[in-house]
């Protein structure tokens, strides 16, 4: 008795839905090209024209890597997923903007266990907006089927950022030092960080439900959560101006394990949090969690997305750059003698 011969499909992976996602994202995938892109859609490996880097004197690539984690089961369980690629370009934006690098392409990986169309194409949506609107080319990708690696429904996403930036215009916090300025630019919410704790405390400790209203806004928990990372890029004006000696990004590890990536070894950054405004989404998480306050800073942004450290006479030009209304920015601390660590001030 001869055997039924076997496909890539018994196996539980689809090339025809494959083949009908890859022709609506490719779609969307060119509307980030740009003229220093080379070559069409599809090819093995993206290209993109570097010449223009001969009017730099010594170009330096900067890159970065990284995912959005937990948050994406929010956008699982909610059936919202057109915002979680935002999240992850915005986030590698951020990554190499402290440094002073301009973004120029991004690679984007999908993994899943049963590929559906439609949740890629939403993905990539949320890719494809966020670099259109810093001027990034989407150059590659890869989408995985992998049956039996992830829960039904599930999926992971992760991307790769490349920027340049000239070595003389290097941002790396050697300049900083006693009595500089820090001033932090507000974040439009968790970003990508803090999820795995936030998720437990609303379904659990708060035992809601992602469609139920978060009072103080007027959206659901979902929403609440889901609000894509903040693109700082509108802060390459002051950049540019040459008067910005530090960033830092507050990604994992809040304030006391970023900032301190940026602090020469004399110094120590002291953080007032009395200084600011959590968002009301994190007084919720805090309350409800019954969270310790420098738990909750090393956790959550508490509602500054990024630092910035200047001199004290370059303060206000700071503050009152009308390009940086969007984000509130407010001092949160200054600079102090130290060994090279953050120093948080939780005082009335």
């Amino acid at each position: 008795m001869s055997k039924k011969p076997m496909t890539y499909a018994d196996a539980g992976v689809n090339l025809e839905a494959w083949d009908v996602a890859k022709g609506k994202i490719g779609a969307q995938v060119k509307t980030t090209y740009n003229d220093r892109v080379v070559g069409k859609f599809g090819q093995f490996g993206g290209m993109f024209d570097v010449s223009f880097m001969k009017n730099m004197e010594k170009p330096i690539m900067v890159s970065s890597v990284d995912g959005v984690g937990t948050k994406l089961k929010i956008a699982v369980e909610t059936g919202v997923h057109n915002t979680v690629g935002k999240d992850i370009v915005n986030h590698c934006i951020g990554d190499i903007l402290v440094m002073g690098a301009r973004p120029l392409v991004f690679l984007d990986y999908i993994g899943t266990g049963i590929l559906e169309p439609e949740v890629t194409e939403q993905i990539v949506e949320g890719l494809c907006a966020a670099c259109r609107e810093s001027g990034i080319a989407l150059i590659g990708g890869e989408t995985a089927e992998m049956p039996g690696m992830y829960s039904k429904g599930d999926y992971d996403i992760a991307g790769t950022i490349v920027g340049v930036v000239d070595e003389a215009k290097v941002i790396d916090g050697s300049k900083i030092k006693k009595g500089d300025v820090i001033v932090g630019l507000r974040s439009s919410g968790l970003h990508t960080n803090g999820y795995s704790l936030a998720r437990k405390i609303v379904t659990e400790a708060a035992d809601k439900k992602w469609s139920d209203i978060f009072a103080p806004t007027g959206k659901t928990f979902g929403e609440e959560l889901l609000a894509p990372h903040t693109a700082y890029t509108p802060l390459f004006g002051a950049i540019d101006e040459g008067y910005v000696k530090g960033i830092a990004h507050l990604t994992g590890g809040g304030f006391p394990n970023n900032i301190d990536r940026v602090l020469p070894e004399t110094c120590n950054a002291l953080i007032h949090t009395n200084l600011w405004e959590p968002s009301p989404i994190f007084k919720f998480l805090v309350e409800e969690g019954n969270v310790e306050p420098f738990e909750a800073y090393r956790t959550f942004n508490m509602g500054i997305g990024m630092v910035v450290v200047v001199a004290p006479e370059d303060k206000d030009r700071l503050l009152n750059d009308k390009s940086l209304a969007i984000f509130s920015p407010v001092v949160v601390g200054e600079i102090t003698d130290g060994t090279g660590v953050v120093d948080m001030d939780f005082g009335a």
